[in-house]
């Protein structure tokens, strides 16, 4: 399907130069003197390669369509993830580096999606919220409790995001993992 270079979106799959290509950022710029364009940011699919591209209104890219499939993941094997299709049980293997930021939000046994291009799995997409136990919050300083203001806290998979003041060590959250950032308290 054939869209404008200005309707490109983040997280749209785009084929480009003969490769498929994932936008991550876009810019729209209206400079004082000539016309509009789209700065896009993405990443190529096959091999990881980074570029920024100016899209006009009159260029065309070519939207691409990915089938997508269930999997379960197993087990970590060196640099690699090995996933289960959950329909035939059959075992693939995958690069970690597929996951990007994502990845120490993988927990064993956690469904996921592939997302396959003429066959080949090209991106794991984990689900948008995960649920992760604070292992080390800083105390909150006294005279902040009255703005809203976060405290640093670390999660049982070692990444560091902010937490509202009331949040200890022990709790458990739910975590937006691919912002990166606290969504609320666990049940």
């Amino acid at each position: 399907m054939k869209i404008s270079g200005v309707d490109i979106r983040p997280g749209n799959i785009i084929e480009y130069e003969n490769g498929i290509w994932k936008v991550a950022k876009i810019q729209h710029t209206q400079p004082g003197k000539g016309g509009a364009y789209m700065q896009v940011e993405m990443k190529n699919l096959q091999d990881g390669r980074k570029t920024n591209v100016r899209f006009r209104s009159a260029d065309t890219v070519e939207r691409v369509r990915l089938d997508t499939k269930e999997y379960q993941f197993l087990y970590e094997d060196g640099d690699n993830l090995i996933f289960m299709d959950q329909e035939t049980f059959e075992q693939i293997q995958l690069p970690s580096d597929l996951l990007g930021d994502a990845r120490p939000f993988l927990q064993d046994g956690m469904t996921v999606t592939l997302e396959l291009w003429e066959e080949k799995p090209i991106s794991v997409a984990l689900p948008e919220q995960v649920e992760a136990e604070i292992v080390e919050a800083d105390a909150v300083v006294k005279g902040q409790t009255a703005s809203s203001s976060y405290k640093p806290a670390i999660l049982d998979n070692g990444v560091r995001i902010m937490v509202p003041p009331h949040i200890e060590s022990g709790t458990r959250i739910v975590v937006d993992v691919y912002e990166q950032t606290y969504v609320g308290k666990a049940n």
